[in-house]
């Protein structure tokens, strides 16, 4: 089993439609990101969330993030969009993105580091065709 089965298997183990809809666009907001993961995580840096988004990469235990951290760092409008996408209101996106952005991330970097952009993009894109095809 390769690093993207098991990231798949370690998100959507026992989750609901509506978090699997949550992890898809979580995907699909990072592969969007200017700068992918990398500038996902400059994102939470600037918004003074670095050692946060650092303990997910990182191999350590993942920290915590609240809904409200979301909504802060990544924009109400950026979370209403997404919500839109998924069919729930902007408060359960946010939450549901603070639930699944911690493990998605850490699997994502098994290693410690932000892998290369087009091997990410590979990856997310193997990840979202096994989960919504």
């Amino acid at each position: 089993m390769g690093l993207f089965d098991d990231a798949l298997s370690a998100l959507t183990g026992g989750s609901g439609t509506s978090q699997n809809s949550i992890l898809g666009a979580a995907m699909s907001m990072i592969q969007n990101q200017p700068g992918g993961l990398a500038g996902l995580a400059e994102k939470f840096q600037s918004g003074g969330l670095g050692d946060v988004v650092q303990s997910w990469i990182g191999t350590g235990q993942n920290q915590p993030v609240s809904a409200d951290q979301i909504q802060q760092v990544l924009g109400s409008d950026a979370v209403k969009e997404l919500a839109a996408k998924t069919g729930i209101d902007p408060a359960q996106a946010a939450s549901g993105l603070s639930e699944v952005l911690p493990q998605l991330v850490d699997k994502l970097t098994p290693s410690g580091q932000i892998p290369e952009g087009d091997l990410l993009s590979q990856g997310l894109g193997m990840l979202k065709g096994k989960l919504f095809g």
